[in-house]
C-alpha cells in the first residue's frame, strides 16, 4: 500500500525503548513530515543509527539534491549528537516500512534479527551513494 498512499508508520527502535529514543524519534519524524516538500517518512533507530526515509512530492522531485542537503542540515542543527542516514530512495523507504511491520507484528521476531536487518538496509543506503 505504501506504494500509492501515505502510511506514515510510526517510528520504531531495536533494542531499549526508553521514553526520552521514543519522544526524540516523534519529533523527528514531526519535524521531518512538516518540510512541504515531504509527504510520508519512516524512522527507525538502530544500535549506532537512525534511518530517515522519505517520500518526496512528485513535482518537488526535481529539486531532489536540495531538499535533502535542507533535511540533513535540519537535523545536524536540530540533533547534533545523533547520527542520520538520509535516504529518499524508495526501495530504502519500502524495506524501513517492512522492518518496521515485522517488528509491530510478528512477536518472536528478536532483537538480532532486527539489527541484521537495520544493517543490511544502511549496507545498501551505501552503495546507493
Amino acid at each position: 500500500m505504501s506504494l500509492i498512499r501515505e502510511i506514515h508508520p510510526t517510528p520504531a527502535i531495536i533494542g531499549s525503548k526508553e521514553s526520552d529514543d521514543i519522544d526524540m524519534l516523534n519529533k523527528v519524524k514531526k519535524d521531518v513530515e512538516d518540510m512541504e516538500e515531504l509527504f510520508d517518512v519512516a524512522v527507525i533507530k538502530g544500535e549506532k543509527e537512525i534511518l530517515v526515509a522519505y517520500k518526496v512530492k512528485h513535482l518537488q522531485r526535481f529539486h531532489m539534491v536540495k531538499i535533502e542537503e535542507k533535511l540533513n542540515k535540519m537535523l545536524e542543527e536540530d540533533y547534533p549528537d545523533e547520527d542520520f542516514i538520509v535516504s529518499s530512495d524508495f526501495k530504502i523507504f519500502l524495506e524501513a516500512v517492512e522492518l518496521h511491520d515485522k517488528m509491530e507484528e510478528d512477536k518472536d521476531y528478536s532483537e538480532e534479527k532486527a539489527q541484521k536487518k537495520f544493517d543490511k538496509i544502511i549496507k545498501l543506503k551505501k552503495e546507493m551513494t
